[in-house]
């Protein structure tokens, strides 16, 4: 009785999942504004793939790839860059600037 109960619950399981892969695998409309889109926005495989060639025969190619993929995500040093930069003068820490304004404020 237990192994029929175990061969139907894996005979159930191997459905599901074929019905899943059916509904994830049907065509869907897309227009030729959104497909032209994609197209420019998404790397090609043929770019990929020298990409990774680069990285594989110049490890410093590939760090520079790296980097320039942060900086354009708003990194800079492993850090989240916020909108506000330091100021021209270059105060260097919050105590100086601090005092610059008590100063002020005499």
């Amino acid at each position: 009785m237990g192994d029929i109960i175990g061969i139907g619950f894996i005979g159930l399981l191997v459905l599901a999942g074929l019905i899943g892969l059916l509904q994830l695998s049907k065509p869907y409309e897309v227009s030729t504004e959104e497909f032209e889109k994609r197209a420019h926005e998404a790397p090609s495989l043929i770019s990929a793939g020298m990409s990774g060639l680069q990285k594989l025969l110049d490890p410093a190619a590939g760090k520079a790839m790296e980097v320039q993929e942060d900086l354009k995500q708003g990194y800079y040093n492993g850090e989240q860059e916020s909108g506000d930069g330091p100021e021209a003068g270059g105060e260097s820490s919050g105590q100086e600037a601090q005092g610059r304004r008590q100063e002020e404020e005499s």
